[in-house]
């Protein structure tokens, strides 16, 4: 009787504690919400420039709201394609996100071999901001406006240069679908990096150049360069006084740096959806626009992961025609 009896209990407390045992599973994936680890952003860049400021202005209240740290990694390399690779083929938990330009998502990959297609291995998570460019003159070419330098170009084909931060950039492929809807004839002259050609264009060297706003404003401002236009359908509250290319007769130019953060495929859509959620929100900030403002960045408009991945589609579509049409390859 006795073993029998201690037998029993024995059942009876092991059956306890595997109801307790599943209770507290349960309870564990009721309350395990997510985040409950820290979430990695991949930035394909050296931690420096404006995707990198933007990350870290929006970062620290990003982790507070979530009540998980948000840690930067720097994966620079390739034009932006090895970080953004690596976060291609990351793990689709909503713990590594990637943070980048445009050009890397909807340039590179008409330029060049890379790691990853970006509508089958990325889910567009929400377009953050944009970064407008302006085209800016040496002033010894004394013109006064857009449609000036235009007639002038127009009467020098082949003659006049335009300088570009490098092969395959977003200064490079703005300029080549200037070039094209202005029907002129410019020879571009590519440098490795802005500062370069900035220099060039300072000292007369190359007559023009399409670069981001923040890059040639205190140049503008201090009269060294001439701005006759900028890139965006609408003047920047930096640069007021600057008309719109699309002003000119060019009715929809426009072309931005813009920048934003994706998952990898097939992460869930309630994480997509919470990141989305969040950073839209933290945008519209005040404190968070002002210091974006301070660096050229422009908030976008509230987006949905459906409508940031519509616009990812329609640039990819836009650029890769722009790079097929000017037989670009290969850089």
């Amino acid at each position: 009787m006795k073993p029998t009896f201690i037998a029993l209990n024995f059942l009876k407390l092991l059956g306890l504690f595997a109801v307790g045992l599943h209770g507290g599973l349960s309870q564990s994936q009721e309350t395990g919400k997510f985040p409950n680890k820290p979430i990695h952003l991949v930035i394909p860049f050296a931690a420096s420039g404006p995707t990198d400021t933007m990350a870290r202005v929006i970062l620290q209240k990003l982790a507070d709201r979530l009540e998980q740290p948000v840690i930067i990694d720097n994966k620079a390399g390739a034009g932006g394609s090895i970080g953004a690779e690596f976060v291609a083929h990351a793990p689709a938990d909503g713990y590594t996100l990637l943070f980048t330009t445009s050009g890397v998502v909807t340039m590179n990959p008409s330029l060049s071999k890379v790691g990853f297609d970006t509508l089958r291995d990325f889910a567009p998570v929400v377009k953050a901001g944009s970064l407008a460019s302006l085209l800016v003159v040496n002033p010894s070419l004394k013109v006064n406006n857009l449609t000036e330098f235009i007639q002038m170009a127009k009467s020098k084909p082949g003659k006049m240069n335009y300088a570009t931060s490098g092969p395959g950039s977003t200064s490079h492929l703005s300029m080549v679908m200037f070039d094209r809807l202005a029907d002129i004839d410019l020879v571009h002259v590519p440098y490795k990096g802005a500062a370069p050609a900035v220099t060039d264009l300072l000292g007369n060297n190359v007559q023009v150049m399409l670069m981001g706003l923040t890059t040639v404003l205190p140049f503008v401002n201090s009269g060294k360069l001439q701005a006759l236009g900028i890139s965006t359908l609408q003047p920047s509250a930096m640069a007021p006084n600057v008309p719109t290319i699309a002003s000119f007769g060019f009715p929809g130019f426009e072309v931005s740096n813009w920048l934003g953060f994706f998952a990898p495929i097939n992460t869930p859509a309630a994480v997509v959806n919470r990141f989305n959620t969040e950073i839209n929100t933290l945008i519209k900030q005040a404190d968070i626009k002002a210091k974006l403002a301070k660096e050229g960045i422009d908030p976008a408009a509230a987006n949905t992961p459906a409508q940031f991945k519509d616009y990812v589609q329609s640039e990819i579509i836009r650029w890769s025609k722009t790079i097929k049409d000017a037989n670009i390859k290969d850089l």
